[in-house]
């Protein structure tokens, strides 16, 4: 029987229990797809500690790629044999999985399913963040947080190649390092640099029309007095934990600020928009102009060592799980 990554209750990354599952038939609409490789992301750890709930026991899990092994009634744009990939739904720490048709998508022949399984849910959201959550255009400045990330070095590429300047907050200077190396054009080290003062001279005082922040608590607030007038706030993520209750009247204070809490799930919904969201994926990766950074590389047994590197802030770029 195949093994997968089972959680029966929320905690700590010791929850994650490797075991054998059983995998039946593709039921209307699905594939049994066999994984080659699966991706970390710290939704994973929200859903493990339970601050996304699932019904438990859940495999999680939302991105990875491999190959068709078979397809259930109804399916009739994939056959066995196909490699696939997705950027969700829950389910991706499993040698063997069934998951529907319509999430998947079709891996050009130039990229590998490590990559795929390193970019599919974190570059459909910088292509979301970036073209429509707030469309970055030539002469832009933003401020990206966790710059040294999988989504951030993935967002300091693709702004770069908008025609952006890119500010990025990161722990270390060996993070800076790397960011500057991929499309940052003013890395912060944030533990010793205060990152409002540093916006403010970096813009000569003008700030950013956009920040692109998937840290959370820690720097939500001063995020919005990084803003110039009339500024979008993006939280997009909760790295550091959930963003404290405020008060929407800080918004009007700080200079008519926009907010928004974009999830990938409401922007590639449609099939149409899930296609365009890789296509333009695709390209930009075959173009050159953003390259996929595997840092880390764990068996999927590890599950919960790779949970510990995260949360630790030890891991940079992708991390990916061998099946």
């Amino acid at each position: 029987m195949p093994h997968a990554i089972q959680v029966h209750q929320a905690g700590g990354p010791e929850v994650l229990e490797w075991e054998e599952v059983a995998v039946g038939e593709p039921g209307p609409g699905e594939v049994r797809l066999h994984q080659q490789a699966a991706g970390l992301n710290f939704i994973d750890v929200y859903h493990r500690t339970g601050l996304y709930k699932q019904e438990t026991p859940f495999t999680p899990g939302v991105e990875g790629a491999g190959v068709v092994e078979a397809v259930g009634p109804g399916v009739s744009d994939l056959k066995s044999g196909d490699r696939v990939a997705y950027g969700g739904p829950i389910g991706g720490y499993a040698e063997v999985r069934l998951i529907p048709a319509d999430r998947l998508v079709k891996l050009p022949d130039a990229i590998s399913s490590e990559q795929a399984a390193a970019m599919m849910l974190q570059g459909m959201t910088a292509e979301m963040l970036l073209r429509r959550v707030y469309s970055v255009k030539a002469g832009d400045t933003i401020l990206v947080h966790a710059a040294a990330g999988g989504v951030g070095l993935i967002l300091c590429q693709w702004a770069k190649a908008l025609g952006a300047t890119v500010i990025g907050t990161v722990g270390s200077d060996e993070k800076a390092e790397l960011v500057r190396a991929h499309g940052c054009d003013h890395p912060i080290v944030y533990t010793r640099q205060d990152f409002v003062a540093e916006v403010a001279r970096i813009t000569g005082g003008a700030k950013v029309p956009v920040v692109y922040d998937g840290v959370g608590r820690d720097t939500f607030m001063k995020s919005l007095d990084c803003l110039a007038r009339r500024g979008m706030m993006v939280s997009f993520g909760n790295a550091s934990g959930p963003v404290d209750p405020f008060s929407a009247t800080i918004l009007a204070q700080k200079g008519s600020l926009f907010l928004t809490r974009p999830t990938l799930y409401d922007y590639v919904f449609e099939r149409a928009d899930l296609e365009q969201s890789a296509r333009a994926l695709f390209e930009i990766v075959g173009s050159g102009k953003v390259k996929i950074e595997v840092k880390q590389r764990f068996p999927l047994r590890d599950a919960a060592e790779a949970h510990r590197a995260l949360e630790a802030r030890k891991t940079s770029g992708s991390t990916v799980f061998t099946v």
